[in-house]
Parts: C-alpha cells; structure tokens; sequence
C-alpha cells in the first residue's frame, strides 16, 4: 500500500488529497492531506466517496448504444468513434453546421486537456453553438461586467477585509464566493482578525450562523434591498465621493434611480427590520473600510436577477472598494495571465449585440456561449439552424436545465445525443452514445482555470498525474481524445488555446496540459517540480490608470434604467392567495449538482431530497416531517416528503436541485425542481435566465407516510 499526493477536481475548492493505492495500482480510500497550504487537510464528504465513484457498480466502462427499443449494448470504443463521426457529418452536409451543438456540464469543467476541446470541435464544424451551465447559473455577474465596466486590478479581497456581505450564498457549504479554501477555517480566521459579517438570505444557512447581522428577508426582494441600501449610504454620505468622482459616471441617475426605494417601504415589502437594513448599510460602507459585497446563486437565479446582481456591484463601486494604484494586486491570474492592470476602468464591447445572435428571441453571445434556456427551442423549433446533434460533455442537462419536460422532450427529438459520462444519468439514457470517461485519478490534470482570480487568493496552479489506471479490460476514454477523434475522422483540423494541433497523430495529453499554460509565466516542467502547488513569487501592483484609455463605470445605463422602472411596478406586489408560498433552491453537502447520485455513501448520507419547510407552516397546514407533500407553481408541480426547518422563515419551502429522474418516473422521495420553472416567461433579457429560485408556490399534502423522513422501516416499528 502506497500513497499518493493529488488534489480534488469535484468542485473549486480543490483539496487536497492524499490516494491510498494498493499492491495491484487500485484506488482504495482517500484522506485529507494537512500539509496542503490551501485545504489544511479538509475534505467534504464528496471528496471522501471519490474512490468510490472509481469502484462502484454503477461506473459505466465500455461505451454504449441505444437500441430501438431504448435498451443499450456495448460496443468498442474505436466503432463508436466512428459511427459518431459519420453521422454527425451527415447531420452538418445536411442541415449546416449549427446544427451541431455542445453542451458541456459539471463533470467537463474539471478536466484540463477536456475543458476547451468541445468548443474546438464546434469551430472546426463551424457552429457557434456551445451551451454551458453557466448560462443557467450566474451568468447576471458577465452581463453586469459588461454593462458597468470593470476594474482590471480588481476588488478588494476577502483576504484583506475589515467587513463582507454575503447575499443569497452560502460559501460554507458552496465552496464558492468569498474563500475557497477550507472555507469554515478561513473564515474563523477573518473573524479573529475583526471581519464583520453581514448575510442576506432567506433562510439561516450556515453562513448565516456566523453572521454579525443577518437579514432574513421574504424571497425575490433582492434587487429592491440593494437599491435601499445604494438609498441610504448615498443619502448619508457614506459613499466614497472622490473615487465617485474620477471614476463614475452617471451617480447621479443612480441617485435619481434608487430614490423610489425607501427603506421603511423595502423593509416592509421584504418583512425585515428598517433599522436592520440600515445598520448593514452602516456596517459595511461607513464602519467597514475595506471588503466586498458578493452573490451567489440566490439572487443570480432569482426575479430581476441582472438588475440585482448590477445593483450590487453598483454597491461596490460607490463605496470605492478597489484595488488602488500602487496596492498589491493579490491574484492578477496566473494561466490566464491577462497582463498589466491599470488602476481604472475598462468599458467593454457588449458581445451579445454584435455577436452571433440565438434564432431564439433576442438573445446573443453570453460570456462567448448561447445562452442555455433556449437550447430546448433551439432543438424543437423548427427552421434553418436548428439543433440535430448535441455532444454532452460531463453534464446532465435532463436534470440541470430548467423546465424540465420542454428539456427532456427536446433531447429525445434530436438526431443525434452523445453523452460522455460515468454512469447512467437521466441524459445518458436519452443518448444514442454514451462514452463514460476516465475519472479523476486516472487522468493528469490543473485546477480550474475559469475564473481563477475568483477562486484562488494568490496566483496557483498545481500539476497532478495519473495516479491509477482505469480497471483493467475497460474501454473508457480520455475526454479531449473524443473530440479530437471526431475531427481528425471528419477531415478536419482543430486548434487548442489557438495553437493548431496535429492531426496525423494523436498529441499526449501533457502536451495539452502544457499549451494550457502558454501565457502563464510558468512552464508545466516548473509546475511538476512543485508537489504542493505552484505559487508564482513574482507580486504584481495596480499601474496607474492611462488617462487616454481609462473609462467611467456606467451604474445606471438605459437598459438597466429600464429594468428599474421595472422593478418599481412590481417589487411591492404580494404573492397571490394561489401561491402564498416561496420557493428556493438550496444546495446539499452530499452533491456536486446531480453528480454523486448514484454513490451509496452519499445516498446513504442523503436519501431523499426533502421539502424542507418552516415548522409553523407544518403545524398549520397539519403537516409532519415525513409526509408525502406537493409542491406546485404555475408551471409545474413536485413532490417530496415534508421535513422540518427551522432555517426557514414562515411561507418559504425549499429543496435541493440536482435530485430526480425522468418525468412521470415514480420519484417522489427525490423530485426535480426544475419541474417548477418555465423557459417561456419570466426570463431575464440579454441571458435569458429563468426564476430559478423565489418561485410562487402552493403546498399540499398528499399522504401520510409511516415512516418519517430519515428513519428506516426498522426504526419506525
């Protein structure tokens, strides 16, 4: 027995790890490894089932095709390489290359050779249709980008800040927003050094927990809450008048915009405390010196969600919390090293009005892909451009994408469904091919590099090999293999981070892994020399701004005027007496999304996916924990057993997405969610985000069941 040194790729935290491999090179369990500088030696419960998802039962590991009848046969890898091949060509000679599209999940983010090989395919065929969950998750932070303008040095950071304020997020189990790194430390740490915590959320999450103040305001009054608290540090003073001044260039429409929001009438419409709203104003721009207000999916994927998401930076920006000229610019990027960074503002291009436009409604380029709410219309619609053929790459969008029948329905029109994929997800079944891939330890790979100054605090990356072989007699994949396959047997030729790549013999995948790092000032040699991560030493500072070029942030444009006036007409409306309830997404410690479903730890550590509701709703509707209840919007409808939260205000039910099956499947302990939503109204412009979350909702009981949530037959007797 032997252990082996790598890093987590199930989600942004990265932790790492260290493998036990036995005497025949098997995986065989996995623990934290406490001498990693960034994780401590914390590992979640995901990380712990990672050898699981190499040895369970439910690993698919030869490729398979579905028969007429819906059933699957194996088949060999090179065969069906083939057949994909030839029949998407034929799609593309007969319906042009738009038709062929790619969808890339979760699971596609983590594998660095794989991340950018499915949008090099749709380049060599020639479409620009490239669907990502992005689209459907916090795609509100890229529009606003582009319609306030950025600050290239960046804001401030969490690792320096005196106050945060989370809105809508819950990082401690996340992972995600403000500290990536074994998040309940670090932050224990800002709190020992003074950080005040300020979280807006419905529901005391356990972020929350550790919250200075906390809010806990009605679903869907985001947008509205932001704007009282622009209202109030601007009516006191408390903004940061000089950075206002150089920098910014409409405070006044701003001022003027906001003015409609007071905070007595916000507190009241929201059911929080006035003298709440305005001590979180006063606590983070008059207290508080440095720090950041952040999102996450609670307000990007609620009502107004662009408007919101704008509003909150707008926050950031009069309160001047930005790298200055001269301060030490923590995390300038390291693969995607974009340069020097001039202490001032960048007014981008909008992509999405000049860029190839979606044949569904008036939608563009969002962060260079389609946006995802429109790939069922895009398959189901007829006319010219219409999707035949769609490449699944790691992800489950039977289950990810809202609406879920619409969804469901398109994907069992196609032409043509490959699913590259470990197991046998609600997607997979729909396909005509799956390819399960190799997993994470079979495979070398860098942490992710999207986003990477969001994710890391300081400039990192980190090499891990191969580590085992994939069992013995498989036929499992490499991920970017498939792409290039595909190309290389349809006559085509394929660039990767825009070097072309040979197409007379197949690359080796640390070839990739090296092109990957072509702008970083490091080599993937230095990289592999350092077995607990790299960390570039060389600091970078914020430049001074050149006056030639520098820009103003624009915090009140048209369009997001527009959305104001908007939310003027409609953020003090109640829910009707039809839907007197809210929904909200929440997400489980025991799931990546829906990747971790068929891993008995993780159904063990979670078997249902319950509809979690406030104890006083239970009482008075005569619910208990345990009964079979429905939840239904105008849309749709799901089911689930009851159980109580005491996390929850009054009238608000919630449920983690990433659970379910098929439609009309007998899935009651483990409904889908996006059953709830609609793809056809209530959709965001620019992003065509759904209301994923702070949906209306009724709730009923269906039955009383005998067993209550969380105890087994036994148990019960």
């Amino acid at each position: 027995m032997r252990e082996e040194r790598t890093f987590c790729r199930i989600c942004t935290g990265h932790c790492g790890l260290l493998l036990a491999i036995d005497e025949d090179g098997a995986p065989v369990s996995v623990r934290g490894d406490r001498e990693d500088p960034r994780s401590l030696g914390y590992i979640c419960s995901k990380g712990v089932t990672s050898v699981q998802a190499h040895t369970d039962g439910s690993r698919l590991l030869h490729p398979l095709k579905r028969q007429p009848d819906g059933s699957f046969v194996q088949i060999d890898l090179d065969q069906a390489l083939d057949e994909i091949s030839a029949r998407m060509e034929a799609i593309a000679r007969k319906n042009g290359p738009d038709a062929i599209a790619g969808y890339r999940g979760t699971g596609g983010f983590f594998t660095t050779s794989g991340l950018g090989m499915l949008p090099a395919l749709l380049d060599a065929f020639g479409s620009h249709k490239l669907y990502t969950t992005l689209t459907i998750d916090q795609s509100a932070k890229v529009v606003t980008a582009y319609r306030l303008g950025i600050w290239p040095p960046g804001k401030q950071s969490f690792q320096s800040a005196d106050v945060a304020m989370m809105i809508g997020g819950n990082p401690m189990v996340s992972m995600a927003q403000l500290d990536t790194r074994n998040p309940v430390k670090r932050m224990a740490e800002a709190k020992a050094r003074g950080l005040k915590l300020i979280v807006i959320d419905p529901r005391q999450t356990e972020t929350a927990a550790l919250a200075d103040l906390f809010l806990q305001p009605l679903p869907g009054h985001d947008a509205a809450i932001v704007a009282a608290l622009i209202h109030i540090v601007l009516e006191e003073g408390w903004h940061d008048a000089a950075f206002c001044a150089d920098h910014v260039g409409d405070l006044d429409e701003l001022q003027a915009a906001v003015a409609s929001f007071a905070p007595d009438q916000v507190a009241r419409a929201a059911q929080i405390v006035e003298a709440d709203l305005r001590a979180a104003a006063r606590m983070f721009a008059r207290t508080g010196t440095r720090g950041i207000a952040v999102t996450g999916t609670g307000v990007d994927m609620g009502p107004h969600s662009n408007l919101a998401e704008h509003l909150v930076e707008s926050l950031n920006v009069i309160c001047g919390r930005f790298v200055r000229e001269g301060e030490l610019v923590e995390n300038p990027g390291l693969v995607l090293n974009a340069g020097p960074k001039p202490a001032q503002v960048v007014n981008l291009p909008r992509p999405w009005e000049s860029g190839p436009q979606s044949r569904i409604g008036d939608y563009g380029l969002v962060g260079g892909e389609m946006v995802t709410a429109m790939l069922a219309d895009d398959i189901l619609r007829p006319g010219p451009g219409r999707v035949r053929a769609l490449i699944n790459h790691g992800g489950n969008p039977a289950l990810a994408v809202p609406d879920q029948r619409k969804m469901v329905e398109a994907l069992r029109d196609l032409d043509l469904l490959i699913s590259i994929e470990p197991v046998l997800s609600a997607t997979a079944r729909l396909s005509h091919y799956i390819l399960p891939p190799k997993l994470q330890f079979e495979r070398p790979d860098l942490p992710i590099y999207l986003f990477e100054p969001n994710i890391f605090p300081t400039p990192y990356t980190r090499y891990t090999p191969a580590l085992v072989d994939p069992p013995a007699g498989s036929g499992v994949c490499d991920e970017w293999k498939v792409f290039w396959e595909i190309a290389r047997r349809t006559g085509r030729s394929m660039a990767y981070m825009g070097t072309a790549l040979a197409m007379d013999g197949s690359p080796e995948e640390d070839h990739l892994i090296a092109l990957t790092l072509a702008n970083a000032p490091v080599s993937l040699d230095e990289v592999k020399r350092h077995p607990l991560g790299y960390y570039h030493p060389n600091l970078q500072y914020a430049l001074p701004p050149d006056p030639a070029t520098a820009g103003r942030f624009a915090t009140m444009p048209r369009d997001v005027a527009a959305e104001m006036k908007a939310l003027v007409r409609d953020w003090q409306t109640p829910t009707g007496e039809d839907f007197p309830f809210h929904f909200i997404n929440r997400r489980a410690r025991h799931r990546m999304n829906s990747m971790g479903a068929t891993l008995p730890d993780l159904i063990k550590a979670m078997p249902h996916n319950p509809v979690h509701m406030c104890p006083e709703d239970m009482a008075r509707l005569e619910i208990i924990s345990g009964d079979r209840v429905e939840i239904a919007s105008a849309h749709g409808a799901v089911t689930g057993q009851a159980q109580a939260d005491g996390t929850l205000r009054p009238s608000v039910v919630s449920m983690s997405h990433g659970f379910g099956g098929l439609p009309d499947e007998d899935m009651d302990d483990a409904g889908s969610p996006n059953l709830l939503i609609s793809t056809d109204s209530d959709l965001q412009t620019i992003n065509a985000m759904p209301r994923m979350t702070a949906i209306p909702v009724r709730v009923r009981r269906l039955d009383r069941l005998s067993t209550p949530i969380g105890k087994s037959e036994d148990q019960a007797a």
